[in-house]
């Protein structure tokens, strides 16, 4: 399944910054940021439900997050 999530992050730094955390929640899934998207998009393609995960990983990183439905 596709999750796309709008967030708060904004560099190519802060998504670095992020990566190892991510990888490490979302261990046998394909995710990657869209920064150039004007809701500088998350997209996670995972089979597990990663809703409530991901928006606290980011949030817990000083990041807002949200998906988009």
């Amino acid at each position: 399944m596709i999750y796309v999530f709008k967030t708060t992050v904004r560099t190519k730094i802060q998504a670095k910054k992020l990566k190892p955390h991510i990888d490490q929640l979302l261990v046998k899934a394909k995710w990657n940021f869209d920064l150039d998207d004007c809701d500088k998009v998350l997209r996670i393609d995972s089979e597990e439900n990663i809703i409530s995960p991901i928006i606290s990983l980011l949030r817990n990183n000083q990041f807002e997050c949200e998906e988009l439905e």
